[in-house]
């Protein structure tokens, strides 16, 4: 967490948000994986947990960044997603590549 002065609360520098993003990527990562733990163990729908996770990701970015960032950010998602890359192997992909 940031305050006013681009410290988080642990005293570290956060205005230069690119020099943190592998720690903090991975510690968000962590924390986001626990939310959707506990989501779902409430019963929450898979689709609702996604749903409320990418319209939170959507609104963190639109803070953050211009609309063609974001844009160029979407583009590179649904790249990934035409591309299988969100898929896990079936057992006859895993076959045919090796």
């Amino acid at each position: 967490m940031s305050d006013t002065n681009g410290q988080n609360t642990d005293g570290q520098d956060t205005s230069g948000e690119m020099d943190g993003a592998p720690a903090d990527l991975s510690h968000a990562g962590a924390v986001v994986d626990k939310a959707i733990e506990y989501m779902l163990g409430q019963n929450i729908s898979a689709i609702a947990v996604a749903s409320a996770l990418l319209g939170g990701a959507l609104g963190m970015l639109t803070r953050s960044l211009d609309d063609e960032s974001i844009v160029r950010i979407l583009g590179n998602a649904v790249d990934s997603v035409k591309a299988g890359e969100f898929r896990a192997p079936t057992d006859c992909e895993e076959l045919h590549e090796h």
